[in-house]
């Protein structure tokens, strides 16, 4: 998957664009995301259904995975059933 590619939820509203990736399954809400939603939705999981919001960058504990949420939803971000986590903001230099 290239960087830029939008990917949407087969379970919930959220979408992603994708920063950085690698060979593995991304998911939300327990299903595998797509770049066109299924006309029927997917159940949500209740392992994966703490939400994402929208403007965050989630990664993953190795750093092979970032999202851009474009959209939010009711879903969390997932590769291969690990949970991604929002990335902090780097800190700025401190001005004396």
């Amino acid at each position: 998957m290239k960087p830029g590619t939008r990917l949407k939820s087969a379970a919930c509203d959220t979408e992603v664009m994708v920063i950085r990736s690698a060979d593995g399954q991304i998911e939300c809400g327990g299903s595998p995301m797509g770049e066109a939603r299924p006309t029927e939705p997917a159940p949500l999981a209740a392992d994966f259904s703490a939400g994402t919001l929208m403007g965050k960058r989630y990664i993953d504990s190795e750093g092979k995975y970032e999202l851009l949420c474009v959209k939010p939803g009711k879903g969390s971000l997932s590769v291969e059933g690990a949970a991604l986590v929002v990335k902090d903001a780097k800190p700025l230099p401190a001005s004396d």
